[in-house]
This record gives structure tokens, C-alpha cells and sequence, in this order.
């Protein structure tokens, strides 16, 4: 059997070609799946927010809040009192794109993980869970 960090990267590169091409036809450029996944999920939120969820520098999801917001599909404000961060809300465009891009996430999993059943795609969130949430750990005492 191949090494766990090998089986990840195949697995991400696997279907991330499928999500890739997905969101390319939607007019979708890489990193803006991600984002509209997240406001779709949890509404309105700052840069900074997004930035962390998204494991992006918040540099990188500038400019692809950028191109999100010229292609209409995200509205960036400032709220009274809070002069430093956008806000990012999606529009009725945003709205309808990430939940297109939903359906190419449920067909992607579809495809790579349809050889498991339920229970053992259930266990292989959870596994993957841990180790996000162990390399994370590790990571922040490395940063601190």
C-alpha cells in the first residue's frame, strides 16, 4: 500500500480535477468554489473569516473576492462601526453559482468515493477530520 501523504495528494488531485472542471464550466475560476461554499454555508462573513476557513492567505481570497465581486456574484460592504473589514454577502447570481457548484461537490464525491458505503465514507470524514484538526494544532504552535 502507498504512503498516507501519496493516497491523500491522489485522492485531492483525483478529484479535484472534477470539481476544476465543474467549476469551469460554471465561469468559475479556482479558489472561488471554496468561497462560495462557505457563504452558502454560513452566510455573511469577513475577509479574514474566509481566509481562515479556506486555509488561503488573506491576499489570495482578496483578489478572488475581487473577481467574485466584478462577475457579480458577491456584494464586499462596510458596516456602521466597523470601518477596517468588508463584509461579503453573496447575491442572487453568488446564490444560484454555489449551489450549482453544491451539486458538482455531491457528484465529485459521488464518483471518487463510490465504491464505499455510507458508514465508511462516514469514518473517512471523520479520520480526515482528525488529522485537519492534528495538523492544525501543529501548525499553531509552530506559529506561536
Amino acid at each position: 500500500m502507498e504512503s498516507l501523504h501519496y493516497l491523500l495528494m491522489k485522492a485531492h488531485t483525483l478529484m479535484n480535477r472534477q470539481i476544476v472542471g465543474g467549476a469551469a464550466a460554471l465561469g468559475l475560476s479556482s479558489g472561488q468554489p471554496k468561497v462560495l461554499e462557505y457563504l452558502l454555508m454560513y452566510g455573511e462573513s469577513n475577509q479574514k473569516t474566509i481566509a481562515d476557513y479556506c486555509e488561503i492567505e488573506q491576499a489570495t481570497v482578496g483578489s478572488i473576492l475581487l473577481r467574485m465581486e466584478e462577475n457579480g456574484l458577491i456584494l464586499r460592504e462596510k458596516k456602521a462601526g466597523n470601518r477596517r473589514s468588508l463584509y461579503v454577502t453573496l447575491t442572487e447570481k453568488g446564490r444560484k453559482a454555489a449551489e450549482e457548484m453544491e451539486l458538482v461537490f455531491r457528484e465529485s464525491e459521488e464518483h471518487v468515493g463510490g465504491g464505499l458505503s455510507e458508514e465508511e465514507r462516514l469514518q473517512l470524514r471523520q479520520l480526515l477530520d482528525r488529522l485537519c484538526e492534528s495538523a492544525g494544532q501543529r501548525e499553531r504552535r509552530r506559529e506561536a
